[in-house]
């Protein structure tokens, strides 16, 4: 009896042991994979990028955009006050550098006094020169005059005499005709030059009042009240002391932005831009204020690409509608958007890590049976950051290996879908 009992309890342990063996021999390799289940339900496409926040409408402050009909271009921020200072209409806010400016006004002013001297130069030489004309016209008369007198007291002198006589009074009455001619041109001569140098010095005084006035402005004040905001510059920095200010492209020194409605601006790239379309929604973050959740919808998407700087990579520029703003918001601000390109019901999806590939044209999955696996092949959707939609091979019931399995190449063959067929 006792050896009975023994025997019967040997052939348990026996039994255990190769139950074990058994278990450890088709699952012990496998150890460290991990199964996961099939699921189903709201599947959502994003696109996730960053973005900051501007504002929808706001006052630009300018540098004088009359430099430019001086030839002054470019222009240095020599002072400018704390961004996100709250300014009154009038109080100053930049003075820029007016270095440039200041020697083109030093250099017309030496133009202005070498004008004003030939004006003067132009005056005397045409008062001198018709003294001088009108001079020699009275002297004609009196020729003519002595003509004449000689004429008439030559009435009993022979014919050829008096001949002579009247030849020489028509030669002093043309020479005064052509002498009066020329005094009329000569005058009309001297006043056009008097007109071209006063026209010049007029022309260079309202240059020189135009720069000075522009100088003027070069202390750049307020044009509303409302709160500073610095712009950035054509390398997307802000502008700062010491910052170039480019006339051709506005101008812009710092704006008063309208705070109560806001944009974030945001730039996807050449890959994701096909998927974003104006009017979808978007889920807004804000990287001052992580417990912030904030909405908001796409308004604008740039057909062009554009190189932003120090990136080789082409960006198209995203604006999006922020709809919900409060006194925390200020431009600039770094927001984190994820855009709701696609939602879908009550669809299979798989992590994307389950994913595999044979070849350029099957996609399949390792579909967990418990102690074994197969390889399925799969149709995928639209897919995610994390996930993708499976649309035929598998339902909701499977399981699935997160990754490969490490005795993979004991299983060769794929479950192919049917209705792939002539697809693939």
């Amino acid at each position: 009896m006792k050896n009975k009992r023994i025997i019967i309890i040997s052939s348990v342990l026996v039994g255990c042991l190769l139950v074990y063996f058994l278990l450890m021999g088709s699952s012990g390799s496998d150890e460290t994979s991990i199964i996961v289940d099939v699921e189903k339900g709201e599947f959502i496409v994003e696109v996730a990028v960053t973005g900051e926040l501007e504002a929808m409408n706001s006052v630009k402050i300018t540098a004088p955009l009359n430099l430019r009909n001086h030839r002054v271009y470019d222009v240095t921020v020599q002072r400018i006050i704390p961004e996100g200072t709250v300014v009154n209409k009038g109080d100053f806010v930049a003075m820029l550098d007016q270095s440039d400016l200041n020697n083109r006004i030093q250099d017309r002013q030496l133009e202005l006094q070498e004008e004003e001297a030939q004006y003067e130069q132009t005056q005397l030489d045409t008062t001198l020169q018709m003294r001088e004309e009108r001079d020699k016209l009275v002297n004609l008369r009196y020729e003519v005059q002595q003509a004449q007198l000689t004429l008439d007291q030559s009435q009993y002198e022979p014919p050829a005499t008096i001949r002579q006589n009247e030849i020489a009074l028509e030669k002093a009455q043309r020479t005064l005709e052509q002498a009066e001619e020329a005094l009329k041109i000569r005058q009309q001569q001297n006043v056009a030059k008097m007109r071209a140098a006063a026209t010049d010095v007029f022309k260079d005084r309202r240059e020189l009042e135009a720069m000075q006035n522009v100088s003027k402005e070069m202390r750049i004040v307020a044009p509303e009240s409302g709160m500073v905001i610095y712009t950035k510059n054509w390398d997307g920095r802000p502008i700062k002391e010491g910052s170039q200010v480019s006339i051709w492209r506005g101008g812009v020194v710092a704006e008063l932005p309208d705070l109560s409605e806001m944009n974030s601006v945001t730039y996807v790239n050449e890959v994701d831009i096909r998927k974003i379309k104006t009017g979808q929604t978007v889920r807004i973050g804000l990287d001052a204020f992580p417990d912030k959740k904030l909405t908001g919808e796409v308004t604008k998407v740039a057909n062009v690409g554009m190189q932003r700087p120090n990136s080789d990579a082409k960006v198209f520029e995203v604006m999006i509608k922020v709809n919900e703003v409060d006194g925390t918001m200020r431009p600039g601000m770094t927001t984190s958007n994820t855009i709701i390109t696609n939602q879908f019901e009550d669809v299979v999806f798989v992590p994307l890590e389950a994913l595999h590939n044979f070849g350029d044209s099957v996609s399949f999955v390792f579909v967990s049976d418990g102690i074994n696996y197969r390889r399925q092949e799969v149709k995928v959707g639209h897919t995610n950051a994390d996930a993708a939609i499976i649309e035929l091979g598998l339902d909701d019931s499977d399981r699935v290996y997160l990754s490969m399995p490490s005795n993979e190449t004991k299983l060769s063959s794929i479950s192919l879908l049917e209705e792939l067929e002539g697809k693939r």
